[in-house]
C-alpha cells in the first residue's frame, strides 16, 4: 500500500469511527438515564481457566471486546485468575484494565475466610486477606468480598467464633476505608448464609466500608425466607452475583429489591457450569442488560407483552 491509499483508508476509518457510535457505548447511561452497571464475576469462566484456555488479561478482553462492559469483577483463591498478590504483578493487572478503559467493580477473595478451627490455617488466611486487601489499594475495586467462614450445617457462630470474625471485619473495613473501597461477606454458606446471623453481623461490624455481597437466593431457608432475606438486606448490600436460576426465574423481582434501596454496584452475572461458559454466559448477561435498558428507557424490566407487528402484505404488481 503507497502513502497515498494508507492516508486515504485511515481518513475513512476515522470518518466511520466518529460517526458510528462504539459498540457498547450505552454501558455508561446518558443525560436522561440512569447508567449500567454490569460486570461478569471471573469465576464464571474457570472452566476455561483450568483448561489452560483464559488467564487474567483475556478474561479482561473478553468482557471489554467480546461482551463489551466497562467493568470487570475478579475472582481470586486456589488457583484463581490472579497469580500473586506482589505489587509488580498486581500491576500489571491494573494496566490491563486500565488499557481497556475497565472499571474493577469488585474482587472476590476465596481461600481467606476469616474463621477456620485449625489456628495455623487461620493465621494463614488472614494473611491472606490482608495481602489481597493491599493489592487492591492497587487494583481499585470498589468492594472486596472475604468470607466470614464458620462451619457448614451450622446456622449461628460461637461466641468465640464471631467475636473473631466482628475484629477482623473491623480491621479490614478500617483499611478499606483508609483506602476508599469497602469489604465485607457474602451469603455463602454456614452462618452467612443464614439471614438472622448476618444481621447480626453486620450490625455488630457497624463500619461505613463494611458491607454485603449478595448471592440472590443464596440464604438458606425457606423460598419465602430466602425473598425475605433479599428484600431485607438490599439497602446494606455494595455488590451482587446473579446465578443461572435467577436470570431464569425471579430476576426482575430480585434486582428491583436492589434498585428500590438505592443500590449503586454493579450487576454481576456468575455462572457456575464451567461448560460452553462464553455462550451461556452470554445469555446470562443478556437477560441481565434487558432489565437494565428497560429502566434506562422508564421501564419495569420486564420484557413486552405487546404482540408482534403485523407483516404488511406486499401488493401484487
Amino acid at each position: 500500500m503507497n502513502r497515498r491509499s494508507f492516508l486515504k483508508r485511515s481518513a475513512g476509518v476515522a470518518a466511520l469511527a466518529s460517526a458510528t457510535p462504539a459498540i457498547g457505548q450505552s454501558e455508561s447511561g446518558g443525560a436522561n438515564s440512569e447508567p449500567i452497571r454490569l460486570s461478569i464475576m471471573a469465576y464464571s469462566f474457570h472452566g476455561l481457566l483450568a483448561e489452560g484456555k483464559m488467564d487474567v488479561f483475556g478474561y479482561l478482553e473478553s468482557c471489554k471486546y467480546r461482551y463489551h462492559l466497562s467493568a470487570a469483577d475478579l475472582w481470586d483463591g486456589n488457583k484463581g485468575f490472579l497469580l500473586s498478590t506482589e505489587p509488580d504483578y498486581i500491576k500489571k493487572v491494573k494496566d490491563g484494565m486500565d488499557e481497556r478503559e475497565l472499571t474493577l467493580a469488585a474482587l472476590a477473595v476465596d481461600w481467606a475466610e476469616l474463621w477456620v478451627n485449625d489456628p495455623a490455617q487461620r493465621e494463614k488466611f488472614y494473611q491472606n486477606g490482608l495481602a489481597h486487601l493491599k493489592a487492591n489499594v492497587i487494583l481499585g475495586a470498589r468492594f472486596v468480598r472475604v468470607d466470614a467462614g464458620g462451619e457448614r450445617g451450622k446456622t449461628e457462630w460461637t461466641n468465640e467464633q464471631f467475636d473473631y470474625i466482628v475484629k477482623r471485619y473491623r480491621e479490614y473495613a478500617q483499611f478499606a476505608g483508609d483506602h476508599g473501597f469497602k469489604v465485607g461477606a457474602e451469603n455463602h454458606w454456614g452462618p452467612e448464609a443464614h439471614w438472622p446471623s448476618m444481621q447480626k453481623l453486620y450490625k455488630a461490624v457497624n463500619h461505613p466500608a463494611f458491607g454485603i455481597s449478595c448471592h440472590f437466593a443464596g440464604w438458606s431457608g425457606t423460598a419465602a425466607e430466602k425473598d425475605l432475606a433479599d428484600r431485607e438486606v438490599a439497602p446494606w448490600v455494595c455488590h451482587t452475583h446473579i446465578a443461572w436460576n435467577i436470570t431464569e426465574g425471579p430476576l426482575v423481582e430480585k434486582m428491583t429489591n436492589l434498585r428500590n434501596a438505592g443500590y449503586q454496584g454493579y450487576y454481576s452475572i456468575e455462572h457456575h457450569s464451567a461448560k460452553e461458559e462464553y455462550a451461556e454466559v452470554d445469555l446470562q448477561l443478556a437477560k441481565v442488560r434487558a432489565v437494565l435498558q428497560s429502566w434506562r428507557s422508564g421501564g419495569t424490566g420486564e420484557p413486552s407483552t405487546r404482540p408482534p407487528a403485523a407483516r404488511p402484505e406486499v401488493q401484487a404488481k
